[in-house]
Formats: C-alpha cells, structure tokens, sequence
C-alpha cells in the first residue's frame, strides 16, 4: 500500500514538474525606418532610441539603403550598443535583421534589384531552439490598393476614375514582383519547418491583406465596394501561417491596424499624403509566423503617433487599435507605425 502510494506521489510530482516546465518569451519589432530615419531631422537617433526602448529580441528593418556607401546595420548595432543594447546583425540592403541573439548563419532570399524589394534570413539559436527570422520589403510600386481610391499605385498620379473592377486591380497587383519574392520566401520556410525551426517574419509588403478588404469594409477608407483577396497574404496563409496581429484582432472594422500613413509630425503633411483626396490608411507591416504546438502568440500592438493623414488631413485616432505612445513622438522618425509582437514558447 506504501509502495503504491508513493508511486503515486511520483507521478504526480512529474505530472507537475512538466506542466510548470518554464516557457520562455520571444519578440519582434517590425519597423520601417523611411530611409534609415534621414526624412525627419535626428531620425537615425530615434530609430535606436525607439528600437532601444522596445528591447525587442528580434527587429526587421525596411527601408535599408547603405547611403554614402555606410553600412547602416553595423552603424545602428554600434549605436545601440553606446545605449546599453547588444546586437548582431549582417550587411544587407533595402531591410534588414537584428537579433539580440548571435546570428550562426545568414542568407540572401530574395536580392533586391531595381529596387523592387527584397528578403533576407538569419538562423539563431534561443535556449536550445532554432529560429530562422524573416525580414521583407516587399516591391512598393503597383501598389494596386490606390487604384480604387483613384489613384495610380507606381505614379501616384491621380485617375480620370477609380477602378472598382477586383480583377483588374489584381491585375495590377500581379505586375509588382511581391508575389515572386513571398514565393521565394515560402520556398525557403518549408525547409525551415523540415528542419523543426520556428519560423518568423516580419515586414513592410506595401500590400494590404485580405483579411482587410472583406465585406464588412467594402463600404469603409474608400475601398468603394471591393472585396479583394489580396496575393501575398492569401499565399501565406495558404502555407499555413499565421497574421499576428488580425489573430489578435480579428475584426478589422473596430481594429482596421493601419500603419501607413502615420502622423508623423516632423514632416510636412504634402510629404505624407499620396492621395491627398483619398482615404489611403491602410495596414501594409506585418507579423506572421508558422503555428506550432508549443509556440503561442502573447501580445501584439502598434508603436508610433495615435494619429494618422486621411483625405489630406491630419486626424486623430478614430479606431480601437492598441498604439503605444513612442519615447520621442516630435520626433517620430517614420511615416509608418511599428509593429511590436511577443510570442511563448
């Protein structure tokens, strides 16, 4: 009877002993830079104060651009580390990778070439797990989005109407290089996922999302009736991956999750406004990442002004969405809204 009792009281210390097993915590900041911070004055402060003060494990980077033939990730790495923060990153160009992690392999997915956008990867390992993390800057010209608002999407020249035919702004769509470059990118993460990595990306696609233009917004920011099912991330959620913040916030009436384009308020408004006629807010940075059993997304918001340029106008906020205010917001470096998301695993 004692032996079985005290078999019984193993069992349930192991029982216990596994179901309080830690879990550790893992994050990204996605972040559009708008050209390595040069558009407001002191930006390339801001981006290392903001990405200091977020602390995130990862950070992907849009709007890389090397100028003067400098390399921007090592100068951000040896700023940040003049603040206390370490970081690992690798040359590259157009977006680009910081990691809190040693970064054990990089890789070149996706070459920019005529600055039509581009993805890089790196491998590291975080407590005994391999995690390939994913940075994207998707093509930004046939921005097909603009074309119902009645605006051309490469030119930004006004329409004589706009289009309300979803075959032809698909179309347009498909004549970006977007839809190659998340190909290449799915190509790669499907031997990530053979090898039991954890699979992250993070990025600007200059695209907006199907779960976005659904009939419940066809009559809302001007989408003048279209529901429109959106190339990149229909593919990506055809390989199974997972849209953090619209898996948080599924309803984007009440949580639209715009992150372009922001009030930024160091810059003149005629520098913000593409479509000065048209209601262009729009969410084009993301989080996505491969579901598996252990790894949970905990959180996601937006980092940046809680204001956003509609119609030519500076408005206030006017949806749900979860904004944290940024340490500087004078001197908010970008016209886009960071992404912060924190995931268990």
């Amino acid at each position: 009877m004692k032996k079985l009792l005290w078999i019984s009281c193993l069992c349930l210390a192991m029982a216990l002993f596994v179901s309080f097993k830690p879990r550790y915590t893992i994050s990204l900041l996605q972040f559009n830079i708008w050209q390595e911070g040069t558009v407001v004055s002191g930006g390339f402060d801001t981006v290392a104060d903001e990405i200091a003060k977020a602390d995130a494990d990862f950070v992907t980077l849009s709007e890389v651009r090397n100028y003067k033939d400098t390399r921007f990730c090592d100068r951000i790495v040896e700023k940040l580390r003049e603040k206390g923060k370490t970081y690992y990153s690798f040359y590259s160009n157009d977006s680009g990778i910081l990691s809190k992690y040693p970064i054990k392999e990089s890789s070149t997915v996706y070459p920019l070439k005529n600055d039509q956008g581009s993805i890089y990867k790196a491998v590291v390992d975080v407590n005994g797990r391999e995690f390939a993390v994913y940075t994207a800057h998707l093509d930004y010209r046939h921005c097909a989005s603009y074309l119902p608002r009645g605006y051309s999407g490469t030119d930004w020249h006004r329409l004589p109407e706009a289009v309300k035919d979803v075959d032809a702004v698909l179309k347009d769509n498909r004549d970006s290089q977007r839809s190659i470059a998340i190909a290449k990118f799915l190509e790669e993460a499907a031997k990530d996922k053979a090898m039991g990595r954890i699979v992250l990306l993070g990025g600007d696609f200059n695209e907006p999302s199907h779960l976005d233009w659904t009939e419940s917004t066809a009559r809302l920011f001007d989408h003048n009736g279209l529901v429109i099912p959106w190339d990149v991330t229909v593919a990506l959620e055809k390989a199974g991956f997972m849209d953090a913040y619209r898996e948080k916030y599924p309803n984007p009436v009440t949580h639209p999750g715009f992150t372009f384009p922001t009030d930024c308020p160091g810059v003149p408004l005629q520098k913000l406004a593409w479509s000065p006629s048209a209601d262009d807010r729009e969410r084009i940075d993301y989080v996505f990442y491969l579901p598996e059993q252990k790894l949970s997304l905990s959180k996601i918001h937006m980092i940046g002004p809680s204001g956003m340029v509609c119609r030519n106008q500076r408005i206030p906020a006017d949806t749900k969405d979860p904004v944290e205010k940024p340490s500087n917001l004078q001197k908010w470096p970008t016209d886009h809204r960071a992404l912060y998301a924190e995931f268990a695993y």
